[in-house]
């Protein structure tokens, strides 16, 4: 897909991202504590299932399961050898999920450390290790890429700057927030999306972190800050930590929707969910909004 392509597809009407990925897997058996792309890539059927399940929901777009398959965050798994193996494993597992009933993004994230100078990461290793995984999943074929619950602006930057150097795909980019706007490594939302766009992003907005209730706010206000599509994923609310370590969370298939609805009329065009959801909310989005 290209970005006139992109462009062409958001002009017809909301695109339907999926929901969440890693708490379905742990209901599915998937460990705690382990990598994930590895594990998924050594079980691919609960992935196929759940991506199935989404696509019959109403989800025009799945994430391959690429979140932490950059060298760096691989790398505390000493697993950085094998990034160009699960990169194309596991866009190869949901290209086969998808069976081009979807779209399939190739899916990044933040490696969760600073950038200098407020931190350790320096620019260039940065870049070296986006451009690779991004260089891997283009190899294996993603419709997309999405640039997903990440910290700071100057790291998104990044991926940006990664991907001009190895396509054309448009980059989706989605930061994670406060319920006021503010980025987790400082700075704000509202600050973020403007930049972001000026460097290239093909739409924009947040995921996880809170719950839709708590976004109608920030999805008006970057809807009248930015000229590109607006993208709300959030939680099924906020979770209550069990004794156990484990998040639950208490919003409902139906009081998503009703949210997410709102967050449609404030602004956003690519909707889905985050942490706590499964393919019921999906499916309660698409008959909320009438797709």
């Amino acid at each position: 897909m290209t970005k006139q392509e992109f462009q062409q597809r958001m002009a017809q009407g909301p695109l339907i991202l999926d929901g969440a990925t890693g708490s379905n897997l742990l209901k599915s058996g998937m460990p705690r504590g382990v990598c994930t792309e590895q594990w998924i890539s050594a079980h691919p059927d609960p992935l196929i299932r759940l991506q199935k399940a989404y696509i019959e929901a109403g989800s025009h777009v799945v994430y391959a399961p690429t979140f932490l398959a950059n060298p760096v965050s691989l790398g505390s798994h000493h697993l950085a050898h094998e990034t160009k193996h699960l990169n194309h494993e596991l866009v190869r597992i949901s290209r086969q999920a998808a069976n081009g009933k979807a779209l399939v993004a190739g899916d990044i994230s933040t490696t969760g450390k600073l950038m200098e100078p407020m931190g350790e990461m320096p620019y260039d290793t940065l870049f070296e290790a986006y451009k690779e995984q991004i260089t891997y999943l283009v190899e294996a074929g993603v419709d997309l890429l999405v640039a997903e619950t990440m910290m700071a602006t100057d790291e998104t930057m990044v991926v940006l700057d990664a991907a001009s150097e190895v396509c054309d795909l448009p980059v989706l980019c989605s930061l994670t927030i406060e319920s006021d706007g503010g980025l987790f490594f400082g700075g704000n939302i509202y600050e973020a999306v403007e930049a972001l766009e000026a460097v290239g992003a093909a739409a924009i907005g947040c995921n996880c972190s809170v719950g839709p209730d708590q976004l109608e706010s920030v999805i008006s206000e970057i809807y009248q800050r930015v000229s590109i599509p607006v993208i709300a994923k959030p939680n099924a609310g906020m979770p209550k930590i069990t004794a156990t370590g484990e998040a639950v969370y208490s919003m409902e298939p139906e009081e998503f929707a009703k949210h997410m609805e709102i967050l449609a009329k404030s602004g956003a065009s690519l909707l889905g969910g985050c942490c706590g959801t499964d393919p019921r909310y999906i499916q309660a989005l698409c008959q909320k909004i009438k797709l």
